[in-house]
């Protein structure tokens, strides 16, 4: 079966797609559905689709087996079947296309672009977002509070930079609060999409990371628990500095290897940071047959 690809809808239409007027933040939906026109209002009608991509349903069933609640961490084995389904899943399960414009841009965006994001499926335990950052868009160093976080590079390329704090807790349970909190880095390369999925954990695996857009990237991400401040799970920003800049003699770090830590400094959000939400027009996971 041919698959057709969903115009792009203005904000404020039935189905809006843009969030930002005078940037680079349109993305279509390359979708299994009948596109019909109408002459007077040109108003675009789809038609639910009949399945579900069956590596998207996968997903969804098997988070739903995966994520206890908040306080819980996947098993090991369970992080490798969530992995295993990842890997293999395309920019087409989620309604997407390399060919769409977003992907194809012929201008270039003045300024910051903004960053969107799209909600597949959300409930207590866990959530199923897609990340649409245009070339040159950052999304700051940021954290993962008691989260378990797996993010799959659909297309595009983009640089990951993460870090793991040295001293997540004290030795009572509470969180430090030094100006400065030393943290060790995790990851500082550039990612070029098919690439494997990569995890990170509530104290490890990288939970501080940003990521820069190359070209225009779209990332799927799973977390469990989802962000929630009624839980206590907001996010927080950090701002990174070279380990010498404040070096007063950290045991952790011992001579030769600095180079492998540096301090972050936990500050508001970064202005233009905050994440344009759109309707998600993709394939629905079906909740009925699990």
């Amino acid at each position: 079966m041919t698959m057709e690809t969903a115009r792009l809808v203005e904000q404020g239409r039935d189905h809006k797609v843009v969030s930002r007027v005078g940037h680079a933040s349109k993305v279509g939906y390359h979708v299994n559905r009948a596109i019909k026109k109408r002459k007077c209002g040109k108003k675009i009608k789809h038609s639910v689709p009949s399945t579900v991509p069956i590596a998207l349903q996968q997903l969804f069933v098997s988070c739903r087996q995966v994520f206890k609640g908040p306080g819980t961490v996947p098993s090991p084995h369970d992080v490798h079947n969530l992995c295993s389904i990842l890997d293999k899943m395309r920019p087409e399960d989620v309604g997407l296309s390399r060919d769409l414009q977003f992907f194809k841009p012929k201008t270039v965006v003045q300024g910051t672009p903004r960053v969107t994001y799209t909600t597949i499926y959300e409930c207590r335990n866990f959530s199923l977002c897609l990340l649409f950052i245009p070339a040159t868009g950052v999304i700051p160093l940021h954290n993962h509070p008691e989260m378990t976080v797996f993010s799959k590079l659909l297309l595009g390329k983009m640089h990951i930079k993460s870090y793991d704090l040295v001293d997540p807790v004290n030795s009572d349970g509470s969180t430090p609060a030094p100006q400065f909190r030393l943290a060790k880095l995790k990851a500082d390369s550039v990612f070029t999409s098919p690439c494997d999925t990569s995890v990170l954990y509530p104290t490890e695996g990288g939970n501080i990371h940003a990521f820069t857009a190359i070209t225009p990237c779209a990332v799927l991400d799973v977390l469990g628990p989802p962000y929630s401040k009624e839980d206590d799970r907001d996010c927080s920003y950090y701002k990174d500095h070279p380990y010498a800049a404040y070096s007063n003699g950290e045991a952790a770090v011992t001579e030769g290897n600095g180079d492998c830590y540096g301090w972050l400094e936990e500050i508001e959000m970064p202005e233009n940071s905050e994440l344009d939400k759109i309707p998600y027009l993709g394939p629905q996971v079906n909740e009925t047959s699990c």
